[in-house]
């Protein structure tokens, strides 16, 4: 029996928000004290360069578990290919009133209406500093709640321009349900002018630093095919370095009647698996090879990660997979994609 199916049913009983934070706190202790790494599964190289970069193997941690970063070194002793951390806002915010994290373990799910609760970029930044991680290491990038959506683009070059040189990627996120009218920025002409902002900062970033950083763009899976096939052209136009298909989903499909099943926010795990895959497939057709895709959503098993490499997913991420599974799911999925 694994450590953490020893822990699992004692960190259930707690308020799942509680049992976050203490299971944060826990693997960094652990980790100092070299408790850690002797009771994680070995997890086998399985090389994949995507982006113009070297991922070990193509299994990563999903941005919203590490917010702040600082449990980078302990969350890579995992064995990921690589790990994303946040969602990060220029200046540090709350979030959302509490309660704000749901279980849903019978349908092997999570709801949260966290609201990019984070200490900011600079505390980020500051605990980036104090990490011995040398991987593959991306930052998902939010706005401010009280940014007008007009102006969503400033944070986001605020936060490119901080970070650019100091992690392999950053991911824009234009997808989480839990930021007032954040998903309007997924619309055509708002779409339009926040990529070609993006990548103008990009560009200008290179020629300052002499190097890039690959831009990445978190997608809804609430999308139907028209808003694909418009994103699709627009990712293609703007040359973005990658999609990452799916964020949390809206609908309530197949949890109604659960507990929490109704709750306010984003649904994650189990119930968002088919509509992840279906939007990776629809994506992964209408971008013809000009742009890869990073497949997240509802992979609790080494069979979905397959799934989702089988719709046309390069690399997969997820998080609420590793509540459910915990650690052994990393190598469970590297080892299924062998």
């Amino acid at each position: 029996m694994n450590p953490y199916s020893l822990a699992k049913p004692l960190l259930f009983k707690l308020d799942p928000e509680t049992a976050h934070n203490l299971t944060m706190a826990g693997l960094r202790h652990a980790r100092q004290l070299g408790l850690l790494k002797p009771f994680l599964p070995k997890v086998p190289d399985l090389p994949k360069r995507l982006m113009g970069l070297d991922f070990p193997n193509p299994v990563g941690l999903a941005a919203g578990l590490d917010k702040n970063g600082e449990a980078i070194d302990a969350l890579a002793d995992f064995g990921f290919g690589f790990i994303e951390v946040g969602a990060v806002t220029p200046r540090p915010q709350p979030g959302n009133p509490k309660p704000r994290l749901f279980r849903l373990p019978a349908a092997q799910a999570i709801i949260n209406r966290m609201g990019f609760n984070n200490l900011g970029v600079d505390n980020l930044l500051a605990n980036l500093e104090h990490t011995a991680y040398k991987g593959i290491l991306g930052v998902n990038l939010g706005k401010n709640f009280d940014t007008p959506i007009e102006k969503a683009a400033d944070d986001y070059l605020i936060l490119l321009d901080k970070l650019f040189g100091k992690v392999s990627f950053v991911t824009v996120n234009i997808s989480s349900p839990n930021t007032k009218n954040l998903r309007a920025l997924q619309g055509g002409d708002e779409l339009d002018a926040l990529l070609a902002a993006i990548k103008a900062r990009q560009a200008a970033l290179t020629d300052r630093h002499g190097k890039t950083m690959p831009v990445a763009v978190k997608i809804a899976p609430d999308l139907d095919d028209r808003q694909i096939a418009d994103m699709a052209a627009l990712f293609r136009k703007h040359r973005v370095d990658a999609v990452i298909a799916t964020n949390t989903t809206l609908s309530r499909e197949g949890v109604e009647k659960l507990p929490h099943g109704e709750e306010a926010g984003g649904l994650s795990g189990m119930p968002v698996r088919e509509k992840s895959t279906r939007v990776i497939a629809a994506f992964h057709a209408a971008l013809a090879g000009e742009v890869p895709l990073i497949g997240a959503g509802g992979i609790l098993s080494g069979t979905d990660a397959r799934e989702k490499i089988s719709a046309g997913a390069e690399l997969v991420q997820f998080y609420t997979g590793l509540i459910y599974r915990g650690p052994s799911l990393v190598k469970e999925c590297v080892d299924a994609l062998r």
